[in-house]
């Protein structure tokens, strides 16, 4: 395997380029053609204020450290906000994975007011202020002021009945991505300013686009996978503009840098909702561009885009997302790992009690002599319906050759999912299906999850101790502790193929 410092492994064969970027140009000029049958003026929206006790919520949801800042930067006599996602999800009663602020202070303003802070970004300059251990992040009309606003011929009137302090708003919520994350809170007037109608498409669970949704995905195509993610997080349905318009434009996402995929995928697996992005992804056709590998597995077991039932890929991210959260995410190398061990188990069915001692042995560093000796006492009836399972009898000999082998497969696994020909090949026998060789993993976190399963390839690890009791340390699962991520993995195997019947752990 020729291994790039870079993120794909192996080089490039040297297919016709572009089945998949001819595909983002023919999808985008057939967006751009749907945007000039949209009129260009657009009707004055009406924009409502709201008392935020209204809307549920209170002080004591924000963060200290997002106080301290807040508190800041208002004794300077600076207005403050607090905007997008996080004022969306204190309206929900969620917990806000981050707080972002927006001030009128200039940036070099705020970095004066805090001991520890940095400007960062180039092309959208932010704020990075540092408080305890957390890292709140502050923009500034100022450098929000300065991004292109929407253009392709269309205009949006302001609202009506709007001061100058409104239209300052306003504009700045019209370069936001969809109507629920196009709101602002003053905290100090305790007021909620809705512009977009955000308020009124979190009440009916939608999410949809400021403007336009084929202009604003071809404007920023990313916003098409925050769509996904977010829509999978809140249990959100899409507006049918919106949902066309993904469709439509799924291939466009091929024009993100690898990093930026990296990133976005990270968030819909590691935080808490990864069953229901899977499913998005799938629905949407986006499955077959990020993950063919995983896509070819839906397509072989006849999983429809708008399929109910579950399988045991689905089964695996199911029992991640009961122990993550947006406010306690895990290290990406645990969905990659389960990405791999899912791979290779679907290439090679295995006895129940083959999975069950792997999981184990990848728990206790690769003992497998105490791994095997528990496993052959498990009584527990395993999980009948995933064709990935099948029963046998098995000596122990057998049974440890076979917990070595599945280990080498998902080191194998791993092995073609950052290699662009065996991505490429995936979806070879499903000819409708668009050309992909997309690897978005890079050097550095195959090599982290490949050291998650080597000990039951390798053996015993000296020095290595298992982690003892169910709690997880979500500081250490975050930061890819080895003991941790192991300790979760043989967690959502083990508890995947033999399913308590009982009420779920205390994590």
């Amino acid at each position: 395997m020729a291994i790039s410092t870079g993120f794909a492994f192996s080089c490039r064969p040297h297919f016709p380029l572009s089945q998949s970027m001819r595909k983002v140009f023919m999808s985008c000029s057939a967006a751009l053609e749907a945007i000039e049958e949209i009129d260009s003026g657009k009707e004055p929206a009406e924009w409502k204020r709201f008392n935020s006790k209204e809307l549920g919520i209170s002080s004591s949801m924000i963060t200290r450290p997002t106080r301290v800042v807040l508190n800041g930067l208002k004794s300077k006599g600076f207005e403050v906000y607090l905007v997008g996602g996080c004022v969306r999800d204190l309206i929900l009663k969620r917990t806000p994975k981050d707080f972002d602020i927006i001030t009128t202070a200039e940036l070099k303003e705020v970095r004066r007011t805090f001991s520890h802070c940095e400007i960062v970004g180039r092309r959208f300059p932010i704020c990075h202020v540092h408080v305890d251990d957390e890292v709140v992040e502050v923009s500034s009309f100022h450098t929000s002021g300065i991004r292109p606003m929407r253009n392709l011929g269309l205009s949006f009137e302001k609202p009506v009945d709007c001061d100058e302090k409104d239209h300052f708003r306003w504009r700045n919520c019209l370069r936001r991505d969809f109507t629920i994350n196009g709101l602002m809170f003053d905290p100090y007037s305790k007021l909620v300013y809705d512009y977009m109608g955000g308020v009124d498409d979190i009440r009916k669970a939608k999410v949809q686009t400021i403007g336009p949704a084929s202009f604003s995905f071809i404007e920023d195509c990313a916003r098409i996978l925050r769509a996904i993610r977010i829509a999978a997080r809140l249990g959100f349905r899409f507006g049918r503009e919106t949902a066309l318009s993904i469709k439509n434009l799924s291939s466009s996402v091929l024009r993100l840098d690898r990093g930026r995929l990296l990133l976005e995928m990270n968030y819909m697996l590691a935080y808490g909702s990864a069953e229901a992005s899977l499913r998005l992804l799938w629905k949407f056709g986006l499955l077959d561009i990020l993950l063919p590998i995983q896509a070819a597995y839906f397509v072989r077991h006849g999983f429809r885009r708008r399929d109910k039932r579950s399988n045991l890929l689905l089964s695996l991210f199911s029992n991640l997302d009961k122990l993550v959260a947006p406010d306690r995410p895990c290290h990406s190398s645990l969905w990659v790992t389960i990405l791999a061990f899912h791979k290779a188990l679907s290439d090679q069915p295995r006895d129940p009690l083959v999975v069950a001692a792997f999981s184990l042995g990848v728990h206790n560093g690769g003992d497998l002599s105490e791994a095997l000796s528990i496993a052959k006492r498990i009584s527990a009836q395993h999980d009948g319906s995933f064709h990935e399972l099948e029963s046998r009898d098995l000596d122990l000999a057998a049974l440890k050759e076979e917990v070595v082998e599945l280990a080498t497969s998902v080191q194998r696994a791993l092995t073609n999912m950052t290699d662009e020909y065996s991505v490429s090949r995936a979806m070879a026998n499903y000819p409708k299906a668009p050309y992909s060789d997309l690897v978005f993993i890079p050097l550095a976190l195959y090599l982290k999850a490949c050291k998650v399963c080597q000990c039951v390839r390798m053996g015993r690890e000296k020095g290595f101790v298992a982690k003892q009791g169910s709690k997880v340390d979500y500081e250490l699962l975050a930061s890819g502790s080895l003991q941790e991520v192991r300790h979760v993995f043989a967690r959502i195997v083990f508890d995947t193929i033999y399913p308590l019947n009982t009420g779920e752990d205390d994590t």
